[in-house]
């Protein structure tokens, strides 16, 4: 038990410090192949058409699916996120990113917060590779420190490849020389602050590019938009209500789990659609 506190405060000092940590083997090899394979059974193809950049089975799977919902649960992960963001932990979010091989697909410059409207600014998100992510496939890139430098202005892109729901992009001189790439093999999971710049760029590789992105926070964090959101308690307690509760699926994409996933998803676009771009949100 004394280990594992120091690791945790050594990891805790860590993300305070730079807003990141690299990537750790979190999952086994064996786990990291069977959330893959489910992930790619379920997700390969749109659950329903939509115009926008995401396929809504690829947006807040753990409704949907019950290896996405046991993902968010995984016991190894929630510790590295306790570690940062205390016990009581919600899942608020969550994005399948998957890049086709070849593609010219990719994330813009960033603050994962921009249009999330919540307060305090203690988001995290876990960042779950199923797939090789190396700067050849486009892995992550953040920027070290840069959580430090609060809210900035974005503006909306409307480059089809950029992967982002509106396109939200960076809108300040930004010196790329400092980025540093997340390389991860399967199983491995980075963290990274809600401020924290990061983009990733496109898969020049003749395989695919798949992770998971967790948004997790800490159950006293609240929406500050007028609608009201709905999220998932993983660990520990809700003591504030501050979010509808969310259903675990029964079965693959089931009458109820879908519902529960529109519902959910619909608010979520609502209110990220309410908030101007271009603008200091909070």
């Amino acid at each position: 038990m004394e280990r594992q506190m120091e690791t945790s405060a050594a990891e805790r000092e860590l993300y305070t410090k730079q807003g990141f940590i690299p990537g750790r083997p979190l999952l086994t090899p064996q786990e990291a192949a069977h959330y893959l394979a489910e992930c790619e059974r379920t997700c390969t193809e749109p659950l329903r058409e939509t115009a926008r950049r995401q396929a809504p089975n690829r947006v807040k799977p753990y409704l949907l699916y019950p290896w996405a919902a046991d993902l968010v649960r995984h016991p190894r992960i929630l510790d590295a996120v306790e570690a940062v963001i205390g016990p009581d932990i919600m899942v608020f979010h969550t994005t399948t990113w998957w890049k086709e091989p070849r593609t010219t697909n990719f994330v813009p410059w960033h603050q994962d917060g921009t249009y999330f409207g919540l307060e305090p600014y203690e988001h995290v998100t876990a960042w779950v590779a199923l797939t090789p992510s190396t700067p050849e496939r486009g892995c992550v890139q953040v920027i070290p420190g840069s959580h430090t430098i609060g809210q900035r202005p974005h503006f909306d892109q409307q480059d089809p490849a950029a992967m982002l729901s509106r396109g939200q992009t960076f809108a300040e001189p930004l010196d790329e020389s400092a980025a540093v790439d997340l390389v991860l093999q399967p199983g491995d999971v980075s963290l990274h602050h809600t401020m924290l710049l990061h983009r990733s760029g496109p898969n020049q590789s003749d395989g695919r590019r798949i992770g998971i992105g967790i948004s997790y926070i800490p159950a006293h964090v609240r929406h500050i938009g007028e609608t009201r959101l709905s999220a998932t308690l993983v660990r520990g307690t809700d003591r504030y209500g501050h979010f509808e509760p969310e259903p675990a699926p029964a079965a693959d994409a089931d009458a109820a789990a879908l519902a529960a996933h529109e519902e959910a998803v619909g608010r979520f676009w609502k209110a990220s659609e309410a908030i101007p771009a271009m603008a200091l949100i909070h």
